[in-house]
């Protein structure tokens, strides 16, 4: 019998070296593949950064394929990232919004991208070292589910993913807590067993995304108005890049106690500000919608809904709006709901569906959805 052939995306890691080494003893023939996506060609820039993609992970990557006695490409993303990653991230920004590249990078690029790639040269999956698992549910769909460990689950930022794509992906790593991988990975002589994690956004490594903003577009970023909720302007800020819902640090205002970010207006150029109980709302609305678990929205289940990466999850109802966008109800309310963010709704463990958060909506606003 043929073996079935897997691509994986090794990123130099302990977590997709792993995926590599247990899918290859579970009888797949696997090649590693590394992505190219770094944007400057000097080779200086490309060895201190680009992350999970930089030189320095090629090199990694590459003593791991060695190791492991498979097949390893590095393959050009660089079009695929700029357009589906840096060019979002930006222009979210300068719309006063706050992206998540890693959830744009996922969808368009380690999984649409690579998988087409990968299925061009005779692969049957794709796999990656995420925490997560995937499973074929009752009712005939794929669902991403929680991996064993709650302290590296890794779904919310994989919420986007297409039934094609969870069809054709593996995820080994999601059966394991970090501690076993790195075990893992130690007994079985994998030299990158005990590096680091990777924590910052990938092709901003230094974390100064209005920089790096500035220097991709080639503008300085205008200044503007702090005001209240009423108009009246209390300073002067930075530019609305710096921002983003619920912030207290770094405004430099002194207002005699803590003052919040509580919405970024860049029609007008304003941020405003407000007191930590403003921060909280019951209901969102969001749009782009991708449905994983559940085919369609039942309005009286309640699911549990995540509105960022680190957030606990609370219950929530959903009801269906026009233009295929949804207004998401929590049973209690919830702090900084930032629009560009992702809320990423779960049917116990599995990932049922979500969207990007367009804006919150607020008692005694009842015109708000017309914003959206």
């Amino acid at each position: 019998m043929e073996r079935k052939k897997v691509v994986v995306g090794l990123s130099g890691g302990v977590d997709s070296s792993v995926a590599a080494y247990l899918l290859k003893k579970q009888g797949y023939e696997v090649i590693g593949v590394t992505m190219q996506i770094w944007q400057e060609e000097d080779p200086e820039f490309q060895e201190e950064n680009g992350g999970c993609c930089g030189l320095r992970a090629v090199d990694d990557a590459r003593r791991v394929a060695a190791k492991l006695e498979i097949p390893y490409y590095v393959m050009n993303f660089r079009r695929e990232f700029k357009e589906n990653v840096i060019d979002y991230f930006i222009r979210e920004y300068q719309e006063g919004r706050t992206p998540n590249p890693c959830i744009a990078c996922n969808r368009y690029v380690k999984w649409e991208a690579l998988l087409k790639r990968s299925l061009n040269i005779g692969a049957d999956y794709i796999a990656t070292g995420h925490y997560a698992r995937i499973e074929r549910l009752e009712n005939g769909r794929y669902a991403v589910r929680n991996s064993v460990t709650a302290r590296k689950d890794q779904t919310y930022a994989l919420y986007n993913l297409t039934q094609e794509q969870l069809s054709r992906t593996l995820m080994p790593v999601g059966e394991y807590t970090k501690e076993e991988i790195r075990r893992i990975a130690e007994e079985a002589g994998i030299p990158v067993a005990h590096k680091k994690d990777s924590q910052e956004i990938c092709f901003v490594p230094d974390n100064d995304y209005a920089g790096f903003i500035e220097k991709s577009t080639g503008t300085k970023i205008s200044r503007g108005n702090y005001i209240k909720k009423d108009g009246t302007v209390i300073g002067e800020h930075k530019g609305i890049i710096h921002y983003t819902i619920g912030q207290r640090k770094g405004l430099n205002l002194s207002m005699g106690h803590p003052v919040f970010v509580t919405e970024i207006r860049p029609g007008t150029n304003e941020v405003v500000i407000g007191e930590n109980e403003e921060l909280f709302v019951k209901s969102l609305v969001c749009g782009r919608m991708n449905y994983m678990a559940m085919e369609e929205i039942d309005e009286g289940e309640v699911l549990t809904g995540k509105i960022r990466y680190n957030h606990p999850g609370a219950p929530c109802t959903l009801k269906k709006l026009e233009d295929g966008r949804v207004q998401v109800n929590f049973l209690e309310p919830q702090r900084a709901v930032t629009p560009g963010q992702a809320v990423v709704l779960y049917r116990g463990e599995y990932v049922a569906g979500g969207g990007i958060i367009l804006g919150p909506v607020r008692e005694k606003e009842p015109s708000v959805l017309s914003e959206f």
